[in-house]
């Protein structure tokens, strides 16, 4: 049962349909996109990076369904599944091949190439990071701006699969393909420690070291920036509450650039009121305030089960009105993909810059 209901044709607007209208090749809105449009802001936050990776990414067609579908199994998501499922299968899928990407890299159907994207949206996935010698086999394969377009597939399609999760969008009538039932046994190396030199090296220049690393691809980086401009920029979240569920899934992530900055310069989180080591602790921290707690809550469950449960979704709905509610759900989802981005490039610390607190 969605928790967020899909807009109904009846409620759209000219705003509605003019979403409709940009981002629905088709004209059809599905279920995805009329929940979406509770929140206009949330579209345009959203799909520009999806419609880039999709449709305009240097990755081959093949190379966009491996990884897209591999992150819905992963995520548990039944309408992407569905979704890529059916687009899957009109590029030259067979059954067999969409069951064989549950199935993971260990199928005995996938090319060492392929076997390789596979692994990286499990570490993604399951480390916050892609292992060097993972890395190193997809860097003999890909340039930079391939290598960053794997990446960012996988760390957007979880982004939108935690979020739809949450809200429970229900796969539409007309995708029948639903999530198959494998094991879900994923098998990746231990997580290596963080990286001590920049795997992507940011461009000269003045800004911030995860801005200038992102400048080294601007056609992803432009839609990406619609993603975070909707936190940063349009979403009403008090600073306080963006804040604690930035530094909960950077912690989450162990991506200690992320916690820097937002700590830091870019956050400011004691100015708006935030405790960094009462996050770092956790929801069940001794003396935590109620929503502080709830927040907290909302990332950890985002990121241990890719959904929030429907308690937490409905103590959110009395805190907050329907928007804030789901830009409480985006803006941790939003900045896992970014903590496996500042991860998997190896993003460095700055001068001056703040690291985890020791809260043993």
């Amino acid at each position: 049962t969605p928790l967020v209901m899909p807009l109904a044709e009846s409620e759209w607007t000219s705003v509605h349909r003019d979403l409709i209208t940009k981002y629905a090749g088709d004209g059809k809105a599905d279920n995805q996109l009329r929940t979406l449009l509770n929140v206009p802001e949330i579209v345009e936050g959203l799909m520009p990076l999806t419609v880039y990776l999709l449709e305009h990414s240097g990755l081959s067609l093949r190379e966009r369904h491996l990884l897209v579908l591999r992150t819905a199994w992963l995520t548990g998501s039944q309408p992407i599944w569905a979704t890529q499922a059916a687009r899957a299968r009109a590029s030259g899928f067979t059954t067999e091949q969409i069951r064989h990407v549950a199935e993971g890299p260990s199928a005995s159907s996938w090319s060492m190439p392929e076997q390789t994207l596979l692994e990286t949206a499990d570490q993604l996935f399951l480390n916050s990071s892609v292992a060097d010698e993972t890395w190193t086999a997809l860097s003999a394969r890909y340039d930079l701006s391939r290598l960053m377009e794997v990446v960012e597939t996988v760390n957007h399609f979880t982004v939108l699969a935690m979020i739809y999760n949450s809200f429970g969008v229900q796969p539409d009538s007309d995708t029948p393909d639903r999530l198959p039932s494998v094991p879900y046994n994923i098998i990746v190396p231990e997580r290596e420690p963080p990286l001590a030199e920049a795997r992507v090296l940011p461009l000269e220049g003045d800004g911030i070291a995860v801005s200038r690393t992102f400048g080294q691809h601007p056609q992803l980086a432009q839609p990406r920036s619609r993603r975070a401009n909707f936190i940063n920029r349009v979403s009403h979240l008090t600073p306080h509450d963006r804040e604690i569920l930035i530094l909960r899934i950077g912690w989450d992530c162990q991506a200690v650039y992320e916690w820097a900055k937002h700590v830091g310069t870019v956050g400011r989180a004691r100015d708006h009121g935030v405790d960094p080591i009462a996050v770092a602790k956790g929801p069940n921290a001794p003396n935590v305030p109620q929503l502080n707690a709830l927040l907290l809550q909302t990332v950890d469950e985002l990121y241990q089960k890719t959904s929030i449960s429907d308690a937490t979704w409905n103590a959110l709905t009395t805190e907050y009105n329907l928007a804030d509610a789901m830009s409480a759900v985006y803006t941790p989802s939003s900045y896992r993909a970014t903590s496996m981005s500042l991860n998997t490039y190896g993003v460095q610390l700055e001068a001056g810059d703040e690291s985890f607190p020791d809260v043993r």
